[in-house]
């Protein structure tokens, strides 16, 4: 098991290279998401990350918008040098990509202000430079989910562990809940195959029940064994963080 977090900026360097070449996939093993749907998605690009011996790197994570001013992600997304979590100010350049399911489509862009750490899980929200209007939030879910329970997974991950690159597209599976931990979901690939799953740079990508524009979000991911795979991955409850959301987005 390994977080699906920030890589060298060699690998991203290739991730550039690919892009150039063609449009990469996300979520191992998913389908394309149709144009107009799941804007609530987001893509974040983060510059210029901290390493212990003082070089820098670029990286990637995916997450949800869940209010006007405000995203959820994967807490080790925003980190400093030593890889601990961080809260307050962003610790690096972030920005932010909604209301678009292919990256050479316009969308709604923001960049992340501050940062806030859950404690009981690998969860953080985060605020925006400005509201996000036109986009239909996701809910945040408050009832404790329930083994064999369907969810719809969209991310901008990498379709392979193999040279992982950050997406170009918008991709989404169907998975249903494994295992139910006191902070966590294991979730397995059902649709479009039993090995459809997160990958690298989908780490903050939300696990939903869609509903139409927008949806409720059940958890989003953390860790999991390199995709494509048909184990467990392990996501973040929301339900067990949903007073302290709430208290910061109101």
């Amino acid at each position: 098991m390994r977080v699906r977090a920030v890589l060298s900026a060699a690998l991203l360097t290739l991730a550039a290279g690919l892009a150039t070449a063609g449009p990469a996939a996300a979520v191992a093993n998913g389908s394309d998401v149709p144009a107009g749907t799941f804007g609530f998605a987001a893509k974040l690009t983060m510059t210029n990350i901290p390493k212990p011996d003082g070089t820098k790197y670029n990286s990637a994570c995916s997450g949800a918008l869940i209010a006007a001013k405000w995203i959820i992600t994967a807490g080790h997304c925003f980190h400093d040098a030593n890889r601990n979590r961080v809260s307050g100010p962003v610790p690096y350049p972030t920005s932010v990509l909604l209301g678009t399911v292919n990256q050479s489509t316009p969308g709604v862009t923001r960049n992340v202000v501050t940062v806030y750490q859950a404690s009981a899980n690998d969860i953080a929200i985060a605020t925006l430079d400005a509201d996000v209007t036109g986009i239909t939030p996701l809910t945040v879910n408050r009832v404790t989910p329930s083994v064999g329970q369907l969810l719809t997974l969209a991310g901008w991950g990498s379709l392979t562990a193999t040279n992982p690159a950050p997406s170009t597209k918008l991709q989404q599976g169907t998975v249903k809940v494994g295992q139910v931990a006191a902070a966590t979901l294991g979730v397995q690939g059902v649709a479009p195959t039993s090995t459809t799953s997160a990958c690298v740079y989908d780490s903050g990508a939300p696990y939903f029940v869609a509903a139409g524009s927008g949806g409720q979000l059940v958890s989003v991911e953390s860790t999991g064994p390199d995709c494509p795979h048909n184990q467990l991955e392990t996501t973040s409850r929301v339900d067990v963080v949903a007073d302290w959301i709430a208290s910061h987005t109101g």
